[in-house]
């Protein structure tokens, strides 16, 4: 389709939220719309709104003053992906699931859409994928606070998670200081750990467990006790959710049957504590953060890469553009084809620059690598 044919495009918040989402709508539909005359629709609830038809226009009026907003004002849904969608339940209660997408297809037509701007991660992509293949013009825009997703260095919503999480740690520091004791913060991140190891750092966390790095008890249990007894006598020790012993699985909170992606994370923070607890004399108490971290309004940071992202999307989509992702590399704003990072991940290698730092400083990935946490001229750990 020639730009020049592009009239009337619709937008849509897939996933779960985040801060920034408002601002991507902001700035997707005020450039539309004033340099280019486009006629902007917004699709409620993510991809649910395409199965149902729940499509709704959107005025100047409607996007302006969001930019500060948390949220999306579109809503959202991280349970329904058209291809395997949840229809009915089977008489022994098990889920019967359908694929519909042309159901969202004929929602595009029937809305007269030139191109639909897709905003989420890997499985929102993932869920456009049949729409691209469909021959509809999709451009997606990177979001999710874990910062996964394959083929961009950043997605927005990423840094003011970072944010929140490096100050609930700087708060959990005070308080054990005092205490004594040893704290352990559960994060989000389900296979990558980005939020727990740039919040760690950030916060000068003792010790960082991700799910890249699988860690062993003992390392952890001759960490607490060096810290504990040669050092300052109280820890941080920040988990994602997404941790897990050497050897071992995941922790699993619960099972959604009626979702794609049916397994819930959750608990670890509570696991590692109980090792700890088992297997030193230290005092320790938990916290999990979960959806905290979603919420809130962006911080300026991710308002910015938010109205690049958006404006971006628009100005290639104008140039000819169709089936990309508007991505991030070296600072630099570019596009890649959309379906290379389609259920793809960005995980965070074991040899990061900001791991090896981390470790020079003596933290603590709880693999028994690098120095403990003590005195001068301490020992590795085997």
């Amino acid at each position: 389709m020639s730009p020049d044919s592009i009239r009337r495009i619709g937008i849509l918040t897939g996933g779960g939220d985040c801060p920034g989402l408002n601002a991507v709508i902001r700035a997707v539909a005020k450039t539309a719309m004033l340099q280019f005359g486009i006629e902007v629709l917004g699709i409620e609830d993510g991809f649910q709104g395409l199965i149902e038809n729940r499509v709704r226009s959107l005025s100047f009026r409607d996007v302006s003053g969001i930019l500060t907003r948390g949220g999306t004002i579109l809503g959202s849904n991280n349970r329904c992906n058209p291809r395997r969608y949840c229809t009915s339940m089977a008489a022994d209660g098990s889920p019967i699931f359908s694929d519909v997408t042309s159901t969202c297809l004929e929602t595009i037509r029937s809305n007269r859409l030139d191109a639909v701007i897709v905003i989420g991660g890997d499985g929102t992509m993932l869920c456009a994928a049949p729409l691209i293949e469909a021959g509809i013009n999709v451009i997606g825009i990177p979001k999710t606070i874990d910062n996964d997703l394959f083929g961009t260095e950043i997605t927005f919503g990423f840094l003011t998670a970072v944010a929140t999480a490096t100050e609930a740690l700087d708060r959990l520091h005070s308080t054990a200081d005092s205490h004594h004791r040893v704290m352990v913060c559960e994060v989000m991140g389900r296979n990558a750990g980005w939020i727990a190891l740039t919040s760690g750092v950030a916060s000068g966390s003792d010790m960082i467990l991700i799910p890249e790095i699988p860690y062993k008890e003992d390392a952890i249990a001759q960490y607490i006790t060096q810290r504990m007894n040669s050092g300052p006598g109280f820890a941080i020790v920040v988990v994602a959710e997404g941790a897990k012993a050497v050897g071992g699985n995941p922790s699993v909170a619960r099972i959604d049957p009626t979702s794609p992606d049916p397994i819930r994370l959750g608990g670890i923070g509570q696991r590692v504590a109980d090792v700890i607890a088992a297997r030193t004399n230290a005092e320790v108490r938990t916290t999990s953060l979960g959806h905290i971290l979603r919420g809130g309004m962006p911080i300026a940071a991710d308002r910015i890469l938010a109205t690049n992202f958006g404006y971006h999307a628009i100005s290639i989509l104008m140039e000819g553009a169709s089936g990309r992702l508007v991505v991030r590399e070296n600072n630099v704003f570019s596009d890649v084809d959309l379906l290379i990072s389609a259920g793809r991940q960005r995980l965070v290698p074991t040899n990061h620059a900001l791991i090896t730092a981390a470790r020079a400083l003596g933290t603590s990935f709880g693999d028994g690598v690098g120095h403990t946490h003590g005195c001068v001229g301490s020992s590795t750990i085997d």
